[in-house]
Parts: structure tokens; sequence; C-alpha cells
């Protein structure tokens, strides 16, 4: 579909050439007719001279380089006195008709003395076609002139009169999924001003479904995490009568699938938060990733000292403007992807900075690592490089969707050691 601009420069401009046009045809008829009759008049007036005058001076007047006149005297019995005679006689008298001389086409007049003579006077077009291509050629040049002096003054006030709906593209393109806040009525025009109502009641609609959602993911999250919370401490107290019985080991199975489970539920939500327009309508704020990683790694030391895993960080101060609970999910899964594939006594190192690049978080290990051809694999939900771990295979999509929402890409390379794998996210610019 043509855009509003075309149709508004079609349905304006096409018009005014055609004005332009009836208004060229009417300079010309307006410039061209006075000046023909200037020249018939010169005829008639040369005429008239030539019929005036004696006898001895009867010969046609110079024409000039590019023009002929030819001249004929006849007595009242048709004889001719001077002249050319081959120059045609025509019925009216005092009058300048179209006639023809020497396969030329010519301008004629002729007249007859109170003697009874006849002067005929004839003058080619030559000089009549210079004046006539003058004025042709002087209202082409104004004509182009005033089309495209109206061509601009459209164009100009078509782009002019356009600026609110592209102030209005825009505001809505700068906007992010989440934003669903209404758009200002300032100094909307009178006939925007129900496209903009329209598109308000729209993202109101929106902000409700994003408040449904949240509301359903909250409600979801505390009628499963507090149910298996408490299914966890009744099986812990129930290992714990039950040590060194034959129930213990049926016991760890259940309190292994009960972890397990409740991860699962975790990551779920999780995932269901990194979605797209899942932030609830909160505003991006600053937030220090030095901070954040030194509380996120707290939560994994008791994990890692059950493996005997050497868990360290290197967090040098760097700032991003984002959402603070993604980005917190976004390092946690990092940090726990990385201690449930790195073997016993192993090593991970979390780390954040600056550097040319931007903002970046960095979590290195030294387990079996990822083979190259598998590094974009691993970002796809429910995918697991080893099927006898515990882990739920959709820990790096939410990494991956966490970045994309902050505009941050996410790396995979080999440690420093030649061993292992480390993930870096990249932030752009730096706070």
């Amino acid at each position: 579909m043509a855009s509003i601009r075309v149709r508004l420069l079609r349905w304006l401009i096409g018009p005014i050439l055609l004005v332009h046009l009836a208004g060229g045809a009417l300079v010309y008829a307006l410039a061209w007719l006075p000046a023909q009759q200037a020249f018939d008049q010169g005829l008639l007036d040369t005429a008239h001279a030539v019929a005036a005058s004696p006898r001895p001076a009867w010969q046609a007047p110079r024409g000039g380089d590019s023009e002929a006149v030819y001249l004929a005297v006849r007595d009242p019995a048709g004889r001719l006195l001077a002249g050319d005679r081959d120059l045609p006689r025509v019925a009216a008298y005092g009058q300048v008709v179209d006639a023809l001389v020497r396969a030329e086409p010519v301008r004629l007049a002729q007249l007859r003395t109170p003697q009874g003579t006849t002067v005929t006077l004839a003058k080619t077009l030559r000089q009549r076609g210079q004046a006539q291509a003058a004025i042709v050629r002087a209202l082409l040049l104004l004509e182009a002139v005033l089309t495209l002096v109206s061509a601009a003054l459209v164009w100009y006030a078509v782009t002019r009169g356009l600026r609110p709906l592209r102030h209005l593209r825009v505001a809505l393109r700068a906007r992010t999924a989440d934003d669903v806040a209404p758009l200002a009525m300032d100094d909307v025009p009178a006939e925007l001003e129900p496209v903009v109502r329209a598109v308000n009641g729209l993202l109101e609609q929106s902000a409700q479904g994003a408040r449904a959602r949240q509301d359903f993911l909250a409600n979801m999250a505390h009628q499963l995490r507090t149910p298996l919370a408490g299914l966890q401490a009744q099986l812990d107290v129930l290992a714990r009568g039950r040590a060194g019985t034959d129930d213990a080991a049926t016991l760890a199975l259940m309190r292994a699938a009960t972890q397990r489970m409740t991860r699962q539920v975790s990551q779920l939500l999780a995932l269901a938060r990194a979605e797209p327009g899942q932030s609830g309508g909160r505003r991006p704020e600053r937030v220090g990733l030095d901070q954040l990683l030194g509380e996120s790694v707290q939560q994994f030391v008791e994990q890692a000292v059950a493996k005997h895993i050497d868990l360290g960080f290197e967090l040098a101060p760097a700032t991003v403007q984002g959402d603070r609970f993604q980005l917190r999910d976004l390092a946690d899964n990092l940090i726990d992807n990385a201690l449930r594939y790195t073997p016993t006594g192993g090593r991970v190192t979390v780390s954040c900075g600056r550097d040319v690049d931007g903002a970046f978080v960095s979590v290195e290990d030294n387990g079996p690592g990822i083979p190259p051809a598998l590094r974009t694999a691993v970002f796809s939900r429910f995918v697991r490089l080893d099927e006898h771990s515990a882990g739920t295979g959709i820990g790096l999509a939410i990494v991956r969707e966490i970045a994309a929402a902050h505009g941050a890409r996410v790396d995979i390379d080999t440690s420093a050691g030649g061993q292992g794998a480390r993930f870096i996210v990249r932030f752009p610019g730096v706070n």
C-alpha cells in the first residue's frame, strides 16, 4: 500500500502540473496572438505605404537576411505593372490571409487604390517562426521553474504536515517491548488524537495482560514452591530419623527428586520472566555487576564445597543498565551450569569488569568444555550435553534470553588453561 506521503504528493503535484500546463497554454495564446496581429498589421501598413508611393517606388521592401518579401502591382485590367508575376491574387481586400508562394507558406495582404490599382504584398513566416520559438522557449523555462518551485513547496508542506506522524513512529519504535506507558497527548494534532487514543488503549490492554501474567507467575511460584519446600523439609526430618536403615536410600532418592523438581520449577519461572515483555513494567536501572555477582556467588558456596570445587571470583567495578532480577537469574544460571559440569576437585572462576568492548561477565571452569560444533546448540531449550547430568537443559536458554533483552551477546570460548569452557556476556557500552 502506498504511503500517505506518496498519496498526498500524487494528489497535489498532479493537479498542479495540469494547472501549470493549462496556464502555460493560456499565456502562450495571450503572447502569440498579439504578436501575430502585430505582424499582420505591419504587413498591411507596408502594403498601404507601397500603394501610396509613386510608381517609380513600387518595389518590395527588404525583409532582412532571413525573410523573403514579394510584391505585385496590377492595373484595373489585371496586367502586372511591377513586382513578381507569380504572386497569386485573392478575393479579399484589406485583409491578411495565408497563401503559398514558390512552395513556401506566406502571409499575404491585398489592397485596391482609388485609381483601381491592386497592390499585393506577401511575406514569409520565418521571422514569425523565430518569434514563436522564442515565446515557447521562454514559456518552457518559466513553466519548468514554476513547476520545480511548486513541487518543492508541496514536498516541504507535506513533509512538515506529516511530521507529527513521524514523531509518533519514532516514539513507538524507541520503546522497549515491556514499555506500556501511554503516549503523551501534548501537541497532538486533532486528526491524530483518535489514533493516539486507540494506541493508548492497546497499550493499557497490554499492560493489563502483562500484570495478569506476572500475577499468574507469582501465584504459580507460591503454589509450587511452598509445597515443594514443605515436602523437602519433611524428607529431611524423615531422613535424619531413618539414617542407617533400609529406608535411607529410598529417602535419598526422594530428596534428590524433590530438589530436582524444585530446581526445574525455579528454572521454568526464570525462563518465563526472561521472555520478551515479561519484566512486569519495571524500568531499567543501574546495576553494579560486581555487587550482583558477589551476592550470587555466595548462594553457591555450599554447592561448591559439597563437590570440593574451588569457587573463586575476580570482581572489578562495572555498571550496566538493566533489570536487576533478570541479571541475577543470568548470573545464577551461568554459575550453576559451571558447577554442575565441573568434576569434583575442579575450579570455577567468576569475574566481571570493563574492557575496550564494554562491561562483561565471565564464568570460567576447567570441566570437559564444549566442542565448537555444539556451542550454538547448547543455548536451545532442553538441550544437555551430558544426559547423566541433573540439569534441566534450560539454564543457558535463560541466559540467552536475558542477554538478548539487554542487548548483550553471549560467547563461548575455551578456558585459559586449554581445558574447560568460558562463558562471557558482553553488554553494549559502559555506563
